[in-house]
């Protein structure tokens, strides 16, 4: 059986790893990555989360409505209207995109089947034309298993297709997908071992779908929300309850969710050490104030000038898209859906900073925050200059002094989140020195260990590869001409600079991150493998078997049907394996 995932083939192989892949000569950095399901057991502190999150959506939701409602009975129509316009389009626009991935996931299970294996011709026939390819060996799941699976009752498919159209209609399709996501973090916790695997999968599925919605919903519907209602409060000069507890839950809502959705990203990737709840919490505080100062500026600046903040808005927007564009950022399937990616992160680097490209990122967040800090103190200081003569100088200052305290308590937790609590560890002043240990060269390559000088963004990449081979290594001495004195001295020296003589990239099986999420599942029983002609995507983007629903069905079906949890392979783009045992044989 083999699916597909835009062009790219993907077969699902037998329990045994290709012998050219297992071969001890070949080191595992040149091995095809690989990835399964095994993160950490569902915890009260993840459910805890998730219901925290379900307080966040209502409260956020519930404000806006109220606030609008008074508008209305208050007369205000023409703000009753804005309110209301930011609450039903985004939510609106989400439902009918939760609702499509419903459908997709839902109906036509066993068609899926069927395309997934008229893809495997596709596969065997690629394989027999291309003398350079080698033969996949394909494993097809039995159609009256295939039949079995999936295929609830008549009238239960009706009532929940009943259940979920009343839902959506509603407005409440990521309420049900928090209680599912509830639902399935407690079975993977309560079952044993094989379903626990089943329901990992759909949890870290369901986790995905909700933090993209929710993400695209906060940035349609609580920024502008915010902007919105204090514009309102500044251009009134006047604070209603209903207004700050409004505004109040959109801030909240916009840092939950990008704290949120990182979280959930990084615990999809098992080339990535999750995120605590600590480092969470610093992340949410650290978006919290510099949005709310960038949210202050802007509705200073629209108290005033109504026109030109539009102009402004749009300007910036532009810029960031077009930025993001020159990037290269890889996050979708295609070239399109990837620029429209672009366009929609164009909306949130209006307010935050968002990663959207692999690598240290340290050069693009001084580069985007410094425009940030530019543009915050000329929106505000254009603000004071032509502010209304009815607000006092006193007020004034005090607002003011609110965008600058904010800014600056955003950075701080900024810093302290890549100071002490980032998962790969301090990023200031972390560079790790290594040295060669000594070892003998044997035939069978290497016996000595060499320690990685990275830092720890170069040491938590995906394709992890030997840089550069040396070579030839510079010969010293003859040891054997030197005295027993002069030997001494000579590892006493070498042992006190402890300089690295080449540095290479850790391989996946070394890797912290690898190690912290496979170090057990490394020992179980190998099931099946889904390999996929396509090279890994790069944190910070999401893996292809999260954003391609085909591959969620193969992967799930196959969590059904077969005793063991299988595996995704990806295209390796690491050195051949002539390569490197050429390198291992230099060294």
């Amino acid at each position: 059986m083999a699916a597909k995932s835009d062009g790219a083939a993907v077969s699902v192989e037998d329990d045994n790893t290709p012998r050219s892949l297992s071969e001890p000569g070949i080191p595992a950095a040149a091995r095809p990555r690989c990835t399964s399901a095994g993160g950490k057991p569902y915890t009260l502190l993840d459910c805890c989360w998730v219901l925290c999150a379900l307080l966040v959506f209502f409260s956020d939701g519930a404000t806006d409505l109220w606030l609008a409602a008074d508008y209305y009975l208050r007369g205000d129509y023409w703000w009753f209207g804005l309110t209301l316009v930011f609450v039903v389009v985004p939510s609106a626009v989400v439902q009918v995109l939760s609702f499509r991935w419903f459908v997709y996931d839902y109906s036509d299970q066993s068609g899926g089947d069927g395309a997934a294996g008229a893809d495997t011709k596709d596969s065997d026939q690629r394989g027999e034309n291309d003398s350079n390819v080698p033969p996949v060996y394909t494993s097809t799941v039995p159609a009256d298993t295939a039949g079995r699976v999936g295929q609830p009752r008549r009238c239960c498919t009706v009532c929940m297709w009943v259940f979920q159209t009343v839902l959506h209609v509603l407005q409440l399709g990521q309420v049900w997908r928090y209680i599912h996501a509830l639902y399935l973090g407690a079975q993977s916790r309560w079952h044993s071992n094989g379903p626990r695997r089943h329901f990992h999968w759909r949890l870290m599925f369901e986790s995905a779908d909700i933090t993209m919605l929710r993400l695209l919903e906060a940035f349609l519907k609580s920024a502008p929300q915010l902007v919105l209602q204090l514009s309102i409060m500044i251009h009134g000069n006047a604070v209603l309850p209903l207004q700050g507890l409004s505004a109040s839950a959109s801030l909240v809502s916009l840092a939950w969710m990008i704290a949120s959705y990182q979280k959930v990203l990084r615990d999809s990737r098992d080339d990535k050490l999750p995120m605590s709840y600590k480092a969470v919490i610093a992340q949410m505080l650290w978006h919290f104030f510099t949005i709310g100062a960038r949210t202050v500026a802007f509705a200073l600046f629209a108290s005033v000038f109504q026109l030109y903040f539009g102009i402004f808005i749009v300007s910036h927007w532009c810029v960031m898209t077009f930025w993001i564009i020159q990037g290269e950022t890889d996050f979708c399937m295609s070239k399109w859906e990837e620029i429209i990616y672009n366009m929609v992160v164009g909306i949130i680097y209006i307010f935050c900073w968002f990663n959207v490209k692999e690598g240290p990122s340290r050069f693009r967040m001084t580069v985007y925050y410094s425009v940030t800090l530019a543009e915050n103190v000329a929106l505000t200081a254009a603000w004071y200059t032509y502010r209304s003569p009815l607000t006092s100088d006193s007020y004034a200052l005090v607002v003011v002094c609110l965008v600058a305290c904010s800014f600056a308590m955003g950075t701080f937790f900024m810093l302290l989140y890549y100071c002490w609590l980032h998962p790969d560890g301090p990023v200031l002043g972390s560079h790790w020195g290594g040295c060669v240990d000594e070892g003998v060269v044997g035939a069978g390559g290497v016996a000595g260990v060499i320690d990685a000088c990275l830092t720890p963004s170069q040491g938590s990449q995906t394709d992890m590869v030997i840089t550069s081979p040396p070579r030839t290594l510079p010969r010293t001495k003859d040891t054997g001409e030197l005295g027993p004195g002069e030997r001494d001295r000579d590892k006493e020296r070498d042992r006190d600079s402890c300089l690295p003589v080449f540095q290479v990239r850790p391989s996946p099986s070394s890797s912290p991150a690898l190690l912290h999420r496979t170090s057990s599942s490394s020992r179980a029983q190998e099931g099946p493998v889904i390999r996929i002609d396509l090279p890994r995507k790069r944190y910070p983007a999401w893996d292809a078997h999260f954003i391609d629903r085909r591959l969620r069905k193969t992967i799930l079906l196959l969590e059904t049907t077969s005793a063991f949890s299988p595996r995704i392979q990806y295209r390796s783009s690491m050195m051949g394996s002539k390569e490197v045992l050429e390198y291992e044989t230099t060294v």
